[in-house]
């Protein structure tokens, strides 16, 4: 069965983003990028919420965004949202129902792995229908006391084992964990 990851980069305060969606902070080095090049062909596709998507669009430049789609060339692109059309567009498939069903659903299909890309909400709703498998995040050296968290409350405690955690020259720290199942 195909697993689902939820990762990405965040604060040491647990933010993805500031409250205007900006990432000016994250530090961009060799080693980060070496992590997402040996991560990245697990995939096949990249889930993520509307927000996530709209900020993503707004927040980055065209040459930004075509080196995303380069690399996510071959890859599925699902945008769940409750208020934008159904249907495909710019490379993206956006659908309107219940994420975690989808996602579920996916899971059972055959193929590779399955990416949550940012997006406290939509992995909030991921972790309480227990569709999450795996967590990996970048921890940023900064502290940006609000923003976007990249956690919401749920329901319940949801244990995880650490799998890997490596500490970089940039001060950032990667850690990665598996979901522990009840």
């Amino acid at each position: 069965m195909r697993k689902v990851i939820y990762g990405g980069a965040t604060s040491l305060d647990q933010y993805l983003a500031r409250e205007d969606g900006a990432v000016d902070w994250l530090i961009h080095d060799a080693e980060a990028m070496e992590i997402m090049k040996d991560m990245w062909p697990r995939f096949d596709a990249m889930v993520m919420g509307r927000k996530t998507w709209t900020t993503s669009t707004k927040n980055f430049s065209e040459e930004d965004l075509e080196k995303a789609r380069e690399m996510s060339a071959g890859m599925r692109t699902i945008v769940f949202s409750r208020t934008l059309e159904t249907g495909e567009r710019h490379g993206a498939e956006f659908v309107s129902g219940d994420a975690a069903a989808f996602v579920r659903d996916m899971k059972r299909e055959k193929g590779k792995d399955i990416m949550v890309m940012g997006g406290g909400e939509l992995a909030q709703s991921l972790f309480e229908a227990g569709v999450i498998d795996e967590v990996g995040f970048n921890i940023h050296p900064v502290l940006l006391s609000g923003g976007i968290p990249a956690f919401h409350k749920v329901s319940r405690q949801i244990d995880l084992e650490l799998v890997e955690c490596k500490a970089m020259k940039s001060g950032c720290v990667y850690v990665y964990y598996k979901v522990k199942k009840a």
